[in-house]
């Protein structure tokens, strides 16, 4: 199995695991459910073409298209879709699980132009979700209908237990079938959650609910995890944009599992006036908020800029690409490869990379304010450094990434010691572990570091990375909260990103205790004698 391959598998089942976590207690009904959708979905006949698709979509009757809801990609394949659909001069109906079918008069009402878009969204009960909301990505749909008065249909039902998803087809499936019998035939593009569309599920409901009225039926999935990785496993992964599983059914090609489970993980954690990127010159991006960062904190990047790669989930070579740009010995590989799997984005100092974990923009921001350190401060952000060394060196360079993000996004927040409190108190046990730390170290006397030092979690590496991470972000809050009122200057705040922090605790403890009672930060002090403890690096 190639490398990129084996980590894009890799990654998939890190991110399944945390969305498993995150939408707790499947039930067995669900599980068989997701297994038939599974088994139809495992592969394929051959490779074809959109066009292809859309001369078959143009003589079926019913089209069940498969929804990842939070992936652009899903709903702008509908779409895709359905402007084709046109060409074929039937009549064409949407009917789409985006709204309840209670609400169907609403929705014929918004069509109409007798409600807003926001009294619409209010009055159909659609969770807003910020920036990373993903009405945007279905607003196209219904411009669609309204500019050429197609025939819109409410299909969802809200249902609870262990018969919910059979309850929700039964309602769809009479829906549909309702527009589907009449006797012009019309041709129904019907947009609902990918699990829906495997031949069992609803499209046996709409059959049975059709009853003696015989119209043809057409599956088009969309990234069917299977198919993704047969293609892959071939070396297609990204030539080819549709396959066909059988004579009435298609797969639609134009992302990988592992996007699209970023896509659902972006939404679900999506923070205070987060947003999430284009992909679409996602480089010049990247390079435009470090541009800004540098100008507020007074380092010119411009001469580094074309230097600077930035590697998505989405690049079937990120690992390569990471690996190519510089020299890493195979315990360093290791070490990459785990931190890719981790869902958390880095700036990788020896090989001039960003790695974005997620297409946030606090993710980008914060990699971009590392690179304009690292641009300030050269190899010393990147150097071998003491574990214990390492760890408050660490804490810097969190607390620099993350208050040059609170310069983009000034709402961004960071988790306060109230909640770490709560955490320790009812947290999971990892969680627990994390904030006992966490609250030792900022209870921990600020004028003595080496005692501090007796409180480190050194091992294993992924608390040394939870905790340094969350005293640095508190730090970092800190830093633009004085810079934001005007007790620290732009002088200051260059001076440590150009700091190479010889000795990182006591830069720390006194950067922590200036913010803390007003006095003067710290400048850059020589360098301390080593102490013997276990090495680690200081950034990925």
């Amino acid at each position: 199995m190639r490398p990129s391959l084996s980590l894009q598998r890799s990654l998939y089942r890190h991110q399944h695991r945390q969305i498993r976590s995150t939408v707790a207690g499947a039930s067995a009904s669900f599980r068989r459910y997701e297994a038939e959708y599974e088994k139809a979905t495992r592969t394929f006949q051959r490779e074809t073409t959109l066009d292809a698709v859309d001369e078959r979509v143009a003589k079926a009757d019913l089209v069940y298209v498969g929804d990842y809801h939070t992936l652009k990609a899903a709903q702008t394949g509908y779409l895709r879709l359905a402007q084709r659909a046109l060409t074929s001069k039937r009549r064409v109906v949407l009917a789409l699980e985006f709204v309840e079918a209670r609400h169907q008069k609403l929705l014929e009402r918004f069509l109409r132009g007798e409600l807003s878009e926001g009294a619409f969204l209010m009055r159909i009960g659609h969770p807003y979700r910020g920036e990373f909301d993903i009405w945007p990505h279905f607003r196209p749909i219904f411009e669609l209908a309204k500019a050429h008065q197609l025939e819109m249909v409410a299909i969802d039902r809200r249902a609870t237990g262990p018969r919910s998803l059979a309850l929700r087809d039964e309602a769809a499936a009479e829906a549909i079938a309702q527009v589907a019998r009449a006797p012009d035939r019309p041709l129904v593009l019907v947009l609902v959650g990918q699990f829906h569309i495997a031949p069992s599920h609803l499209p046996a409901r709409v059959r049975a609910a059709l009853g003696e009225a015989r119209r043809e039926h057409l599956l088009v999935y969309q990234n069917a995890d299977g198919v993704y990785w047969r293609l892959a496993a071939r070396g297609l992964a990204g030539h080819v944009d549709a396959v066909e599983l059988g004579p009435d059914a298609f797969a639609l090609v134009s992302a990988s599992p592992v996007v699209c489970q970023r896509s659902f993980l972006d939404y679900v954690e999506a923070e205070r006036g987060d947003a999430p990127l284009d992909e679409t010159g996602l480089p010049e991006t990247f390079k435009r908020l470090a541009r800004e960062i540098g100008r507020v904190v007074g380092v010119d990047v411009r001469r580094e800029l074309p230097k600077v790669g930035v590697v998505t989930a989405d690049d079937l070579d990120a690992f390569e690409q990471l690996t190519r740009r510089a020299r890493f010995s195979p315990s360093e590989r290791s070490h990459l490869k785990k931190h890719l799997l981790t869902r958390e984005s880095a700036y990788v100092p020896r090989a001039k990379v960003a790695w974005l974990a997620s297409l946030s923009l606090n993710h980008a921001a914060e990699e971009a304010a590392h690179f304009v350190r690292h641009v300030a401060a050269g190899e010393a952000m990147g150097k071998t450094r003491l574990r214990g060394e390492a760890f408050w060196a660490r804490c810097l360079e969190e607390a620099l990434g993350f208050f040059g993000s609170k310069l983009v996004n000034p709402t961004r927040t960071c988790t306060p010691l109230d909640e770490w409190v709560r955490l320790f108190r009812e947290g999971s046990r990892e969680d627990r572990r994390t904030a006992a730390f966490v609250l030792a170290l900022s209870a921990a006397d600020r004028g003595a570091p080496g005692a501090a030092a007796m409180l480190l979690p050194l091992s294993p590496l992924p608390l040394f990375h939870a905790v340094s991470h969350a005293l640095g972000y508190l730090l970092g809050e800190a830093l633009f909260r004085a810079f934001e009122a005007g007790a620290v200057d732009r002088a200051t705040i260059k001076r440590l990103f150009v700091d190479p922090f010889d000795d990182p605790a006591r830069t720390y403890f006194e950067l922590e205790a200036s913010l803390r009672t007003g006095a003067p930060a710290p400048r850059p002090l020589r360098p301390a004698p080593p102490r013997a403890a276990p090495r680690a690096r200081s950034a990925a």
